[in-house]
């Protein structure tokens, strides 16, 4: 018997209602849509941002052919795909735990990488932001470069330095 997904929620309902209807019905994230805050004051990063911090973490850790593409134009999953290599399984690992780690601090969370056990392949998935760590024979293997090298690439330098993002806990405390 197929289970039947119940009713759409309206438009007019807020937030809250949204974040309870999508838990109630255990429908994972939705495309495009960020939960509401959880805590007074506090508030989600941009997905430009989220992109151009996940990218300055990578780098930090030594990622290798750090890539941001916006994808928003050409695909509906997500708006920016951010590509990093790691020169090996502990390096992929290393680089997500970092980012997964730094995002968390600043109130992103998600659920556990994917690929995690064999790090030829972690993907962090953001909801509007994407990111894939992979190994050099991976990123040649999958050619995700020649699969979005028509988006433009996110001008990293651009987007607010990471540490002008502040903690949900510290801006509650301000």
């Amino acid at each position: 018997m197929a289970a039947q997904a119940g009713p759409a929620p309206e438009a007019s309902r807020d937030a809250g209602d949204l974040n309870a209807a999508v838990a109630s019905r255990n429908l994972g994230p939705v495309v495009g849509w960020r939960p509401a805050p959880t805590n007074a004051g506090e508030s989600f990063i941009e997905s430009r941002e989220l992109a151009a911090l996940a990218a300055h973490i990578a780098e930090e850790k030594k990622g290798v052919d750090v890539r941001v593409y916006d994808v928003s134009e050409h695909i509906r999953i997500a708006s920016f795909f951010v590509l990093v290599t790691g020169l090996s399984r502990p390096h992929v690992q290393a680089i997500a735990s970092a980012i997964q780690t730094r995002l968390k601090e600043l109130g992103e969370h998600r659920p556990r990488p994917e690929g995690a056990d064999l790090g030829w392949w972690l993907l962090l998935d953001y909801v509007d932001v994407v990111v894939h760590v992979l190994q050099p024979e991976a990123r040649q293997h999958y050619a995700l470069d020649q699969l979005y090298a028509q988006c433009p690439m996110l001008d990293v330098a651009s987007v607010a330095p990471p540490g002008s993002i502040v903690p949900p806990a510290a801006r509650a405390a301000q």
